[in-house]
């Protein structure tokens, strides 16, 4: 087998492969001979058909299986001989194949290039000195007491009060025409919860219970029901129920009851230490940013089209996946697909060049995951996705997704290589609010 590879740029190669005759020979006969084992042709014993038979009813196709077979064996073994690290599909172009002469072929693909990374310990990055305040401590308290608070029927009164839980009945209709959804029973609202429009919500202020009362709302132009956009509706509403929040005391009961804490002070501490937890994660989220930043001002490298191309596509879906309940409306005001498309561009092309130098990194420092690391993190995905942990499994099942995986494992534990190993300055915030101030400028 003759091979000839070209360097068409630092991301591109062509590769050209011309094999014997004699390999094309043997991969002839090694196709008839399963193709006759294969099929069954009448008048003959199975295997028994004869290769001019064969050849008569199978000729074109069988001549294209073999071609498809010797350039994906030739190629393959290039690829593995040479070392290359292909990210693209192979454009392919052939000569005829001819039974008994030589086949030659040539193949161009990209590939990752060759990245040179230096200085890669003790990146500098800064971060900002940030303290958790007992006003964010009780803030995260009265959140928690918040949450566990409860609904009780008011006493006393019987009139709606804003912040109470209503359950209405209502009835409505526009130009005495009734609309899809222009009725409901046992309708649960938060007055003042922003569920509703706050003129329907206003005009159930100061109802009273079992009272019915006609109500016109005009719903906003852009309002996301095309039914209702720009309508007034005539709505007749009863109020059945009305419920106030009740919340618990905090003492040092509720620290036991709701923080597994042997009194309030040590649910405050508690609350303290995660929220500092919380807030470390995100300064080291950030400077891993920095690092990552400073690699990239630093390098100097293409990375392929191709990577770019397909983790482009990647965000334009994952972003059209969030936006599938727009309505008509909201896409009209949206930025076009164009211009969304040219802003993912550059984000896509910023985390292939992260992608490539930290993997090289990786490669440099001898870093890597074993398959029970790998196993671990499935399981804690599975147990954050709650009744979707069964889906998450099968797809982590698959070879594809397991070695993205695989590769993410990696690329976390090299970004913690780097930032344990970084020169991090610690600055006020005040300094930092006039460095931002001096960039504005």
């Amino acid at each position: 087998m003759k091979i000839d590879v070209d360097e068409i740029s630092p991301v591109q190669r062509k590769i050209r492969v011309e094999l014997p005759a004699e390999k094309v020979t043997h991969e002839f006969s090694r196709a008839y001979e399963e193709l006759g084992r294969r099929v069954r042709i009448k008048g003959f014993r199975a295997g028994k058909a004869p290769r001019s038979v064969l050849q008569g009813m199978y000729g074109d196709e069988l001549r294209g299986q073999v071609r498809s077979q010797l350039v994906e064996d030739s190629l393959g073994e290039v690829i593995k001989e040479r070392g290359l690290q292909i990210v693209s599909r192979p454009e392919i172009e052939a000569n005829d194949l001819v039974e008994g002469s030589p086949f030659s072929f040539s193949a161009i693909f990209e590939v990752k290039p060759a990245i040179e990374v230096k200085d890669y310990v003790g990146v500098r990055a800064e971060k900002v000195k940030l303290v958790v305040t007992d006003d964010q401590v009780t803030e995260a308290l009265s959140r928690l007491q918040q949450s566990h608070a409860r609904l009780e029927p008011v006493e006393n009164r019987t009139q709606v009060q804003r912040g109470d839980f209503v359950t209405l009945d209502f009835e409505g209709s526009i130009a005495g025409k009734p609309f899809q959804g222009g009725k409901g029973e046992n309708y649960f609202l938060e007055i003042g919860g922003g569920q509703a429009l706050p003129q329907f919500e206003e005009a159930i202020v100061g109802l009273s219970q079992e009272e019915r009362k006609e109500i016109q709302v005009t719903y906003p132009e852009n309002y996301p029901n095309s039914e209702l956009a720009g309508k007034t509706v005539d709505f007749s509403v009863v109020v059945r129920d009305i419920k106030q929040k009740v919340l618990p005391q905090l003492d040092d009961d509720f620290a036991k009851d709701h923080g597994e804490c042997g009194s309030l002070e040590e649910l405050r501490a508690a609350i303290r230490t995660r929220l500092e937890s919380e807030l470390k994660q995100i300064q080291d989220e950030e400077l891993k940013e920095q690092i990552i930043n400073r690699l990239i001002e630093a390098s100097s490298f293409t990375p392929p089209p191709a990577m770019v191309e397909r983790q482009t596509r990647y965000l334009m879906e994952r972003q059209q996946n969030r936006g599938s309940g727009q309505t008509a409306a909201e896409a009209q005001t949206a930025s076009s697909l164009e211009e969304t498309r040219k802003t993912l561009e550059g984000r896509a092309l910023r985390q292939v060049q992260a992608t490539l130098l930290v993997e090289k990194i990786a490669q440099l420092e001898n870093i890597d995951v074993t398959d029970k690391e790998v196993q671990e993190r499935v399981d804690n995905l599975a147990r954050a996705a709650g009744d979707r942990g069964k889906t998450v499994r099968e797809v982590y099942a698959k070879p594809d997704a397991r070695e993205d995986l695989h590769a993410q494992v990696v690329f976390d534990r090299t970004l913690r290589f780097l930032l344990e190993r970084a020169e991090i300055r610690e600055i006020d915030s005040s300094a930092a609010k006039v460095d931002e101030e001096g960039k504005k400028g």
